[in-house]
């Protein structure tokens, strides 16, 4: 257990702490006095706490439902005012609550609820468009284990969203929030149906707003569907892969294993990192191979990391989090100091490889540990690469606040 000076100095082992313990909330916070965004459990299938900003500007959403978090060492106060972290009786920091944008109390044209179209994870917007994931199916029933997608739907989200709902949404998010980034998420449909789903809105996203736009599915059996959204100027590919090892990838995860199988979700990893030099050069484009780093044993998780930095991709590493209703909510969270050299790695391995880690501008993840984050997890320096990095980003920024006020529209100012 990282003791408390270590999580006091390292606002990223903090993180990591929180993660892998939760924490109790005080009757100070739950009064209704200052909720934030709220306890919403998001259709990513892994999240469901309460949404906070560490100090060094780490954004997390920290389990304070389940029943580890209950036996959590740790314990949110207030004031009424401010918020903070103890450990054992003694204080470790202040934090800030996820600020609440006015919009998430606002509905659509249609008479939806927003959050129900679309939430702030971090400083990102997430958007399920579509139906439940398939594997939620009761006739079948073949969900990953750790996962909740088929838990909230109708609950704190929509079944099905217009293009116009939910770019109603992104325009709200976008003047209130000044969110840079759109990410789009399905679970499994019968017959690969997922990208024609989702183009309709990608279209539409891009051209009228010129957002950062991302696509999370399964991997389609036609990879040239990606060479197409190069071209339509998408940003970023994930494929969820979750499991490493390959026994216990088809034991937690029977319906990716079943329909898909762990080779056609490395194989579409490898072409997509391969696609960076296609399509416009004024678009940048990441590949993304996801990971959940406490349902396998570390050597395999990091094997996984180096894999994934070897053909070109960017790691995401998810810790494992037991929610309530899922398939595993009475096993253990991992122990954070197991959990270190995971994401040391992580950090390590992308800037060996080189990769263009933490350039896009105002995107903060709650949800997982960014590669950046973790540097104060290794004693190596990379200070060359740091450099080179922080050349990309700035021109980035530019170039990206130029395209934001083109798209603005004449009753819009851009928040940056």
């Amino acid at each position: 257990m990282p003791t408390l000076t270590a999580v006091r100095e390292n606002p990223a082992l903090l993180k990591l702490d929180l993660y892998c313990k939760g924490a109790r909330l005080d009757p100070s916070c739950v009064d209704g006095s200052g909720a934030g965004r709220g306890l919403m459990r998001t259709r990513a299938g892994l999240g469901s706490g309460l949404e906070l900003v560490l100090p060094g500007g780490l954004w997390t959403n920290v389990p304070v439902l389940e029943a580890f978090a209950q036996r959590s060492p740790y314990l949110v106060r207030s004031d009424g005012e401010a918020f903070w972290l103890e450990r054992d009786n003694e204080r470790v920091t202040d934090v800030q609550l996820s600020p609440r944008p006015t919009w998430y109390d606002a509905k659509t044209t249609s008479g939806k609820p927003m959050t129900r179209v679309g939430t702030l994870q971090g400083t990102y917007l997430g958007v399920y468009p579509a139906k439940v994931c398939d594997y939620w199916v009761p006739t079948e029933k073949t969900n990953c284990h750790f996962c909740s997608v088929g838990l909230n739907l109708g609950v704190d989200d929509a079944s099905e969203k217009s293009v116009d709902e939910v770019l109603e949404v992104v325009q709200a998010a976008r003047e209130g929030s000044g969110i840079t980034y759109v990410d789009f998420n399905t679970g499994h449909y019968e017959g690969d149906t997922y990208l024609d789903i989702l183009e309709p809105y990608l279209r539409r996203i891009k051209g009228e707003t010129g957002l950062l736009i991302g696509v999370q599915t399964p991997p389609h059996h036609d990879l040239s569907r990606y060479d197409r959204l190069r071209k339509m100027g998408v940003n970023r590919v994930s494929f969820c892969f979750e499991i490493f090892d390959r026994d216990q990838f088809r034991e937690v995860c029977p319906g990716k294993d079943g329909e898909y199988g762990l080779d056609r979700y490395l194989n579409a990893i490898r072409y997509c990192a391969r696609l960076g030099d296609q399509g416009p050069r004024s678009e940048p484009w990441v590949t993304n191979g996801e990971i959940i780093a406490g349902l396998e044993p570390p050597e395999s998780s990091i094997a996984a990391i180096n894999w994934i930095t070897s053909v070109g991709a960017i790691p995401t590493v998810c810790v494992f989090r037991p929610l309530q209703g899922t398939d595993y909510e009475d096993r253990e969270p991992p122990d954070t100091d197991a959990m270190v050299p995971v994401f040391q790695r992580l950090y390590e391995a992308c800037m060996e490889a080189g990769l263009p880690i933490g350039c896009a501008p105002n995107i903060h993840v709650s949800l997982v540990m960014l590669p950046e984050e973790c540097a104060s997890l290794s004693t190596r320096s990379y200070r060359w690469h740091w450099i080179r990095l922080g050349i990309m980003k700035r021109v980035f920024a530019a170039q990206f606040d130029r395209r934001l006020r083109a798209h603005a529209s004449p009753t819009q100012s851009h928040p940056g």
